[in-house]
């Protein structure tokens, strides 16, 4: 009977380079201060003046962020992109999919910055509120968390750094956010500006001359990267509470 080969015997013999390396990241960006319900009272009462935190207030946040979102890209010419649910039977329809034309024109023509904009909606843990007091009584709203249907953003980035990414932002409170980066594509741009001969492959390497300095730029990647990307970037485009609003940033 014939053994089934795995792996391993698959790729013996035809690796031409090992290198440990940080893949793809998908992050977490969030305001502290605005996580739990009476951290949202607290916001819309003692932080903006409102002397009934109502639920009604949340409204016009998200309202000024689409504004400003859809400002931002007529001043900078960044076309915003309305895309639905990507279609799963094609191998074509991701957002990265419909943005890469206008990252790879931006990286041929070497301008860093916001190449474009995906506007769509999907589910998301967002603050609601109902009224604890009784007829008659002066309101009292209560904020719990509950899956809905939002708008989102999708900023999506060529930066000298790391490349290709995108900071996702929520247009309803907490306006959670999330951050897409590649460390491939951060240790290959870190190994051209080195000097070190390489072969990229689409997510990573086939060959180096170097593989010992390439593996040193892989080990020394680290969090205060990720952590330079997100401040570089989040100052720079549109967010639905200002800087003084976030009370301490994401």
């Amino acid at each position: 009977m014939a053994s089934v080969a795995n792996i391993n015997d698959v790729l013996e013999g035809h690796v031409a380079l090992e290198i440990e390396c940080v893949d793809r990241l998908y992050l977490n960006a969030y305001i502290p201060n605005l996580q739990v319900g009476g951290q949202v009272v607290r916001f819309l009462r003692d932080h903006l003046g409102h002397p009934i935190p109502s639920p009604a207030l949340l409204g016009p946040i998200g309202n000024r962020f689409r504004r400003e979102a859809k400002a931002f890209a007529a001043d900078h010419s960044i076309p915003i992109l309305q895309l639905g649910k990507p279609d799963r039977s094609r191998w074509d329809d991701r957002k990265l999919d419909h943005v890469r034309p206008y990252l790879e024109a931006a990286e041929r023509e070497r301008r860093f910055g916001v190449v474009a904009i995906v506007a769509c909606q999907e589910f998301q843990w967002v603050f609601s509120a109902r009224n604890r007091a009784g007829p008659g009584k002066v309101v009292s709203f209560e904020y719990f968390r509950e899956e809905r249907r939002v708008g989102i953003y999708y900023f999506y980035i060529l930066d000298p750094e790391f490349g290709p990414g995108f900071i996702k932002i929520g247009t309803y409170a907490p306006y959670s956010a999330k951050v897409w980066l590649n460390g491939h594509e951060w240790a290959k741009r870190q190994a051209v500006r080195a000097g070190i001969e390489f072969a990229a492959l689409s997510n990573g390497f086939a060959t180096c001359d170097q593989p010992e300095r390439l593996q040193a730029i892989c080990d020394s990647f680290g969090p205060e990267h990720v952590q330079a990307f997100f401040d570089r970037w989040i100052a720079e485009i549109p967010t639905p509470l200002t800087a003084e609003d976030r009370a301490g940033g994401y």
